[in-house]
């Protein structure tokens, strides 16, 4: 199949350095209410990239949960690939694609587990449903059947019935904290509008405009 007419010309913005937040945590926080306020279905997934101790890549989606300060905070099973990348190296990226919006961001850093408690609060937070799914699925693992899936959901929906659903000790949250951020917007002819911030001291954020 041959993609190459398949093509876009990106017209609707421009990124000057004179928009840009000195925090890239408030520019995040302008761009990603921007993306809400467009009513773009799930402005909070990212795409997250993790490699292994021998630098065997994965990439994945994921939802991102919260932010501040202090970082960018998702869900998911301690026991599942990513999990296990993220123990073996905690060098991890983040991206949002928003394409009716004609911009992506693009976020290195490090990631590392939240309290219990933290997860415990968010946890409890969830449709009933999502907590039994936390409990009855392994995940990354080989199942032989999606009944088997189905079976366990039931069988664990019994059990917890009469009461709240514990957090599973396998089941938590993971913050990635920032080294650098890239804001990328579309422009016509490919030449299009990129600033990193790269972090050079505890709060210091070095702003450069990159080539296209």
């Amino acid at each position: 199949m041959d993609l190459t007419a398949l093509r876009e010309n990106y017209t609707r913005n421009g990124l000057t350095r004179d928009d840009l937040e000195t925090d890239p945590f408030k520019q995040f926080e302008k761009w990603f209410q921007e993306a809400t306020e467009a009513e773009l279905p799930e402005p909070n997934a990212m795409s997250l990239a993790t490699a292994s101790a021998n630098g065997e890549p994965s990439i994945r989606t994921v939802l991102l949960k919260y932010f501040d300060e202090k970082g960018f905070v998702f869900f998911t099973n301690y026991e599942s690939k990513k999990a296990q990348q993220i123990d073996e190296n905690r060098h991890v990226a983040l991206l949002f694609l928003w394409l009716p919006l004609e911009r992506q961001i693009k976020i290195q850093g490090t990631a590392t587990k939240i309290p219990t408690a933290e997860s415990l609060n968010y946890f409890t937070s969830r449709p009933r449903g999502s907590q039994l799914g936390a409990w009855c699925s392994a995940q990354s693992s080989v199942i032989s059947s999606r009944k088997l899936l189905e079976m366990k959901f039931e069988e664990l929906k019994y059990k917890f019935q009469h009461g709240e659903i514990p957090l599973p000790s396998f089941w938590g949250g993971y913050r990635v904290k920032p080294k650098r951020f890239e804001f990328w917007q579309g422009r016509p002819n490919r030449l299009h509008d990129r600033f990193s911030y790269t972090l050079k001291e505890e709060t210091t954020w070095e702003i450069d405009r990159l080539a296209p």
